[in-house]
């Protein structure tokens, strides 16, 4: 079973992530979401699987998430907030690791050692 990890590579959390995952020699898909954000359909799969809304994925710390003034109160569908991730997917939280029907947040890192 190939795992994916959706990386940052400017991201120490992400980088940790990936070096356990190929410590552990799990074969990898590696998407760098910042060129390739996921899709709609991706996310939903995400968000089900991590049992998460989408604004619990999304990084309003970020400068893009305060120049567009947003927060997790806004009143959007999901559909609304899927499309914000897709359209600035540096607001989504990194790394996210999904292997079979399992996902994971890698913060800290050491959360992805549960999908091995």
């Amino acid at each position: 079973m190939t795992t994916t990890i959706y990386h940052n590579p400017k991201c120490s959390k992400s980088r940790a992530t990936l070096q356990i995952l190929e410590e552990k020699n799990v074969e990898l898909t590696i998407i760098n979401y910042l060129d390739a954000p996921p899709s709609q359909a991706d996310l939903k799969r995400i968000l089900q699987l991590l049992d998460k809304k989408p604004q619990e994925i999304i990084r309003f710390k970020e400068k893009e998430a305060r120049d567009l003034n947003l927060s997790a109160e806004d009143d959007r569908d999901l559909e609304g907030w899927l499309e914000l991730m897709i359209s600035h997917p540096i607001l989504i939280e990194r790394p996210i690791v999904v292997s079979g029907d399992k996902a994971v947040m890698g913060r800290p890192p050491e959360n992805v050692l549960s999908l091995i």
